[in-house]
């Protein structure tokens, strides 16, 4: 009975750190995606009445992430400064969007 117990504590706590020191990674199905759905919709968005440069699809945001992040970086009233007519996307966010890239830009 204690060897069942010992055994189940063990087990536990090398699950508990590895959970601790695992990092999530940041996808675009997850993260990036439903902040730019909202964020830049419906201008970036054709099948929305878009006009401008689409951003519908992994392959528009993964081809076009540097401008991007330069743009958002921006404060309101610089020219370039997206998301326009809206506010300023949080420094978390836009750190989230920065980590997408640096990571590899992973689906």
């Amino acid at each position: 009975m204690v060897a069942i117990g010992g055994t189940f504590l063990f087990t536990y706590c090398s699950s508990s750190k590895k959970a601790a020191g695992s990092k999530q990674t940041i996808s675009y199905a997850q993260h990036i995606q439903p902040i730019v759905s909202v964020q830049c919709s419906p201008c970036h968005f054709p099948s929305r009445d878009g006009k401008k440069a689409s951003l519908e699809t992994y392959d528009d945001v993964s081809m076009q992430i540097n401008d991007i992040i330069r743009r958002i970086e921006l404060y309101p009233g610089t020219k370039g400064y997206m998301p326009m007519k809206k506010a300023r996307l949080s420094d978390s966010t836009i750190a989230l969007f920065k980590t997408w890239k640096d990571e590899g830009m992973g689906k």
